[in-house]
């Protein structure tokens, strides 16, 4: 039995491009896609629109739901929010809880979202390093588990994108993947042993950044 998981990270965000947007913002640690970052999710679009991915999860953040819809809409598949692919609750880097858009509000939006899913796992403010790469890895591996044997595609965050890849193939993937923006981690399964094809494959971007920045 074969199994494909890819893990793509959020494109581009419009606080790496306008620092000054999160002194004013409403949802400051929620910062949708940058102008050059819609650009980038529809090239991951492009990318994906041949592969046989049968189910779309996605972050509940904005930037990783924009980053979904793009490859939804080419795949015509729904989206399901899952919060187990959430970004690193990092305290150093958050001084509460992110503030996000509702899942109403977020479905009003972007008309794709499967509001029949329920997460399977929780993230939880404040997190270590350790926890976000364990719940994001359970996630992968729960996700894996239950839709086996559909190709499935989770979208994620730095952080995020690192723990999924680990949780298939176990530490390996702290030294190989290169979680970049908008970049593609292919997982493969041949039962039971799971096989990382890409490592962070960004040939599907004009663009793409010099320094890998998780926030």
């Amino acid at each position: 039995m074969s199994q494909i998981i890819w893990i793509a990270r959020h494109a581009n965000r419009l606080d790496f491009v306008n620092p000054d947007w999160f002194l004013t913002a409403e949802r400051r640690y929620d910062p949708p896609l940058s102008e050059d970052g819609f650009i980038q999710a529809k090239q991951l679009a492009n990318r994906l629109k041949r592969e046989k991915i049968a189910h779309i999860f996605a972050s509940p953040f904005l930037r990783t739901v924009q980053t979904a819809n793009a490859v939804a809409e080419v795949l015509d598949l729904p989206i399901k929010l899952e919060t187990g692919l959430s970004e690193w609750l990092n305290p150093a880097w958050m001084t509460e809880n992110p503030q996000k858009l509702s899942i109403p509000a977020l479905t009003k939006l972007f008309p794709r979202i499967d509001i029949s899913y329920t997460p399977r796992i929780a993230a939880n403010y404040p997190e270590t390093q350790q926890q976000v790469r364990a719940r994001s890895g359970q996630t992968a591996r729960c996700l894996a588990t239950e839709y086996s044997p559909d190709n499935i595609l989770l979208v994620g965050h730095g952080a995020s994108v690192l723990g999924a890849a680990m949780g298939l193939v176990g530490e390996i993937a702290v030294t190989e993947v290169k979680a970049s923006l908008c970049s593609l981690v292919k997982v493969v399964r041949q039962h039971p042993e799971w096989f990382l094809e890409l490592k962070g494959d960004t040939s599907h971007l004009t663009q793409v950044e010099e320094f890998v920045r998780f926030n």
